[in-house]
């Protein structure tokens, strides 16, 4: 096999991964898994060497389980693991392009695992806000909110005393991929050395979410206390992530970081 470059897209559910892994994937030198029939064509499903986030409760919860992290330390990783959840996607990719991509929402907390099975990974991770995130995730979580942003701020606090270790990663906001899509788009074709054609326009699709939040006749399915409370609770942790639950012109912006080569 020719020297492949992995790309990992990490973010949890709801975050903007699935229109981000097909911005980098309408480039012609990036493979993607795409008609696998499992769900959103994410590699946790397409390999056997360590346990998908449904395991682990789904989306809005896997990250309350400590047995969903893995770390450089995980005795999952081994040089027959390496060949093994290699060979498990390889099955999925283009021999013939340069860059293989996968996402799945769980790499947010598995960054290390993945970069010591295979250390010349890039990761390419994207934030949401967490009032968005929990709102549409809550359909599948069947949780409440608050109980979602805390889960937002758990996983986003395992990333962030990860992320120290990472060598190559290009870190951006959804908030700023809508707002400014074609200088993501260039950060990424700078990052990745790749031409990206991706020429579709985004739409944000947080308003409704924060408008839903704000109004209270929106809430009659739940307590207005319940806003409140979250928003003295979470507030300063979501202000350690560039966001606030009480002003949505915050968010964090682009950042890259690349070992030299």
């Amino acid at each position: 096999m020719s020297r492949k470059k992995l790309v990992f897209i990490s973010g949890l559910h709801r975050s903007g991964t699935s229109v981000l892994h097909r911005i980098i994937g309408s480039s012609n030198q990036v493979s993607t898994f795409s008609n696998t029939g499992v769900p959103e064509d994410e590699g946790q499903h397409l390999q056997s060497v360590f346990k998908a986030a449904k395991h682990f409760g789904g989306a809005g919860k896997f990250a309350f389980d400590t047995g969903a992290r893995l770390d450089e330390n995980s005795p999952l990783i081994s040089p027959e693991n390496k060949e093994k959840l290699l060979g498990e996607w390889r099955e999925y990719w283009e021999e013939d392009k340069p860059v293989w991509l996968e996402k799945s929402p769980p790499n947010i907390i598995r960054m290390r695992f993945l970069q010591k099975l295979f250390p010349e990974a890039y990761f390419v991770t994207i934030v949401r806000h967490p009032i968005a995130v929990s709102m549409a995730t809550q359909k599948w979580s069947q949780t409440s909110l608050g109980e979602l942003i805390r889960h937002w701020i758990v996983a986003h606090d395992i990333y962030k005393t990860d992320r120290p270790e990472i060598r190559n990663e290009i870190f951006f906001s959804y908030e700023q991929m809508v707002r400014s899509p074609q200088s993501i788009i260039k950060a990424l074709e700078s990052f990745l050395d790749i031409q990206i054609a991706y020429g579709d326009d985004l739409v944000n699709h947080n308003e409704k979410y924060l408008q839903e939040w704000t109004q209270v006749e929106a809430w009659r399915w739940l307590k207005n206390r319940e806003r409140r409370n979250s928003e003295k609770k979470y507030e300063a942790s979501v202000n350690g992530f560039g966001y606030s639950l009480v002003d949505f012109d915050k968010f964090p912006v682009l950042e890259v970081r690349k070992a030299s080569q």
